[in-house]
C-alpha cells in the first residue's frame, strides 16, 4: 500500500490496482475458510442497519473504531465473494479514531449535521472520486488512476458522517448486468456462489446481502442498482434523473442515463441517504425539487393505481420465477388496498435501445480518450474487455446525428411515460426476465452473439426508466424454489421517489425481508 500526500500533516492511503490482482484474490480466498470459523467481532453488527449503528455510536454504546473494524473483519472473512476490491482501511480507522475522541455532548451536537457519523460505508469502483485513492472503473487502463478531487456525492456522504473504508467491484465501465472483469475477477452471489450477484453494482449488493455493510453506494445506467438488488435480495432505488449529483467534472453520466444512489437492507436507510444527498450542485440544470423522503415513510399510501406490466418489451419470454414474483407482489398490493390492473405504455423500444447503445459506447469512448490524453498514450486492446473494445471501435464511427436521435428517442419515451403516469400512480413489473444467471453468462469476455442473447434477459424492464428519467426500485419480496432472490420492480413518475419509498416501507412491514439472510 502506498501513501499519497493530501493536506499538510495528513495522509491519504491508496490501494494499488495490481496489489489486488488474481494472486492476491486467490490467497485471500484460501484464507477465508480459516477466518470464517473464528468468531467475528461485534456479533450483533449484522442485525443493525445504518440508523441503528449511528444511534449506538451517538449514544456511546459502540465506538466508531469497533464498528469499522467489524465491517473490515467481515469484508476479509467473506473475501471469497470478491465484493470488496480496493481497501482504504487505514484511512477509515484514522477517521474512526478521530471521531471516537469526541465526548457524548459533542457527538449529540454533531448528529444534527452528520446523522450517520461513524457508520462504515463503501463506494462503487466506477466513476466516483475519493481524493488520493484509486478508482479503476473495472478496467486495466485505469488500474492506477488516482483521484485529484472528491466527487460532489462523496462530499455529501462525508458531510453525513459516513466513514468510507473501501471500494466495491464493478464490471468494466458498468457495461453489463453482472460483476465480472479481467481486472478483478468474478463477484459471487452470496445466496449461491455459482451465480452472478448482478451488475453493475454487484459488489455493492453482495456486500450488503453478506452483512459486510448495511448500505453501500451504487449507480444505475440501465438497471445497475435494481438488477443486483434483485439478485441478492436487498433493496435498491434508482432516483430520477438529476436528483443526486454526479459532478463536479461531469454533471450527468451517459447523457443522464446513469444516476447514483445506494443499495441497502432497510428502506429507511435508502430514504435517509437519498434525503441527505439529493439536490443540485453548481452547474446543475435538471432534476426534481428536493423532497422529504423520511416523512414519506410515515405516510402509508392508500388506493394506489398500479399498472401491471409483465410482457417482455423485446418480445422474448419471461421466466416463470419472475412472473411468480410479480404475481405475489400484485396480490400483496391488492391486499393492502391498492388497485392493480394489466396495462403497459406503448414505447418506441427499438429506437430507445438502439440509442442506448450509441450513448453508452460514446460515453465510454469519452472516458478512455480523457485517460489517453492524461497518460500521453493510446489504450491497448489487451487493457479492455473484448466486448467493450468492440463497442469502443464502433463508437469512433458514430455521428452527431446518431447521438441526437438517441436523445430524441429518450425524450419521447419520457413524454409517453409522463402521460401514462397521469392515469396510473406506479408500474409493477419484473426486474429481469430471468433469475440470477450463472457466472460467465453476461461476461464481457465472450463471443458477442452469446453476450447479446443473455443481455436481452437482463434489462428489458429496467433500462427504459433510465432512458425516460423516471425513478424505479427493486423490492425483495420473493425467493424461488432454489433459494435465489427474485426482486420486483416498481416505477413511478418523474420526481416520485417519495411515493415509491412510502410503498416500499408498507411492503417491508407487510412482508419483511430482513430475516432472510444468505447461507454464508
Amino acid at each position: 500500500m502506498e501513501n499519497t500526500p493530501d493536506k499538510p500533516g495528513r495522509r491519504r492511503f491508496v490501494q494499488g490496482g495490481l496489489a489486488l490482482g488474481a494472486a492476491a484474490l486467490i490467497g485471500r480466498a484460501q484464507a477465508t475458510t480459516q477466518v470464517a470459523t473464528q468468531a467475528l467481532p461485534l456479533p450483533e453488527y449484522e442485525g443493525f442497519d445504518a440508523h441503528d449503528l449511528a444511534a449506538h455510536i451517538r449514544d456511546g454504546r459502540l465506538t466508531p473504531l469497533e464498528v469499522v473494524d467489524a465491517a473490515i473483519a467481515r469484508a476479509e472473512a467473506r473475501s471469497a465473494l470478491n465484493a470488496v476490491v480496493l481497501r482504504h482501511y487505514e484511512l477509515a480507522r484514522e477517521s474512526a479514531v478521530a471521531l471516537g475522541r469526541a465526548g457524548r455532548a459533542e457527538r449529540q451536537a454533531r448528529a444534527a449535521k452528520a446523522p450517520l457519523a461513524g457508520v462504515p460505508f463503501a463506494l462503487k469502483d466506477l466513476n466516483v472520486a475519493l481524493k488520493g485513492t484509486i478508482t479503476t472503473n473495472g478496467c486495466a487502463f485505469f488500474k492506477d488512476a488516482v483521484a485529484d478531487h472528491d466527487s460532489t456525492l462523496v462530499q455529501r456522504y462525508q458531510a453525513a458522517g459516513l466513514n468510507i473504508f473501501a471500494k466495491l467491484a464493478s464490471p468494466e465501465f458498468g457495461q453489463t448486468g453482472t460483476t465480472e472483469s479481467r481486472l478483478w475477477g468474478q463477484t459471487h452471489n452470496p445466496w449461491n456462489t455459482a451465480h452472478s450477484a448482478g451488475g453493475s453494482s454487484g459488489g455493492s449488493a453482495a456486500a450488503v446481502a453478506a452483512g459486510i455493510l448495511p448500505a453501500a453506494h451504487a449507480s444505475d445506467g440501465g438497471g445497475s442498482i435494481r438488477i443486483p438488488s434483485s439478485h441478492c435480495g436487498v433493496f435498491g432505488l434508482k432516483p430520477s434523473r438529476g436528483r443526486v449529483p454526479a459532478g463536479p467534472k461531469a454533471l450527468e453520466g451517459w447523457m443522464g442515463l446513469s444516476v447514483n444512489n445506494v443499495i441497502t437492507r432497510s428502506v429507511r436507510d435508502s430514504a435517509l441517504l437519498l434525503q441527505l444527498t439529493q439536490g443540485p450542485e453548481a452547474g446543475s440544470r435538471v432534476g426534481p425539487p428536493p423532497a422529504d423522503m423520511m416523512a414519506a415513510l410515515r405516510q402509508p399510501p392508500k388506493g394506489l393505481r398500479i399498472a401491471l406490466m409483465d410482457v417482455n418489451p423485446f418480445g422474448m419470454g419471461v421466466h416463470a420465477d419472475c412472473l411468480d414474483a410479480v404475481k405475489k407482489a400484485a396480490r400483496l398490493c391488492t391486499d393492502l388496498g391498492h388497485k392493480v390492473e394489466v396495462a403497459a405504455p406503448q414505447l418506441p423500444i427499438q429506437e430507445m435501445f438502439a440509442g442506448m447503445g450509441v450513448v453508452t459506447a460514446t460515453g465510454m469512448l469519452s472516458s478512455v480518450q480523457a485517460r489517453e490524453k492524461l497518460l500521453g498514450r493510446a489504450v491497448r486492446e489487451d487493457e479492455m474487455e473484448p466486448i467493450n473494445w468492440r463497442s469502443l471501435q464502433l463508437a469512433k464511427g458514430y455521428s452527431a446525428e446518431q447521438v441526437f436521435r438517441a436523445r430524441a428517442a429518450f425524450d419521447q419515451a419520457g413524454r409517453i411515460l409522463d402521460e401514462f403516469f397521469a392515469r396510473y400512480d406506479l408500474i409493477l413489473s419484473p426486474v429481469t426476465a430471468a433469475p440470477p444467471p450463472l457466472l460467465g453468462a453476461l461476461s464481457l469476455d465472450q463471443p458477442y452473439e452469446d453476450f447479446v442473447k443473455n443481455a436481452m434477459l437482463a434489462s428489458p424492464f429496467t433500462a427504459m426508466f433510465n432512458m425516460s428519467g423516471q425513478p424505479a426500485m427493486s423490492v425483495p419480496l420473493h425467493w424461488n424454489a432454489s433459494g435465489l432472490p427474485i426482486g420486483v420492480q416498481f416505477a413511478g413518475p418523474f420526481g416520485g421517489e417519495a411515493r415509491l419509498l412510502a410503498l416500499a416501507a408498507q411492503l417491508e412491514q407487510a412482508a419483511p425481508w430482513k430475516h432472510r439472510r444468505p447461507p454464508l
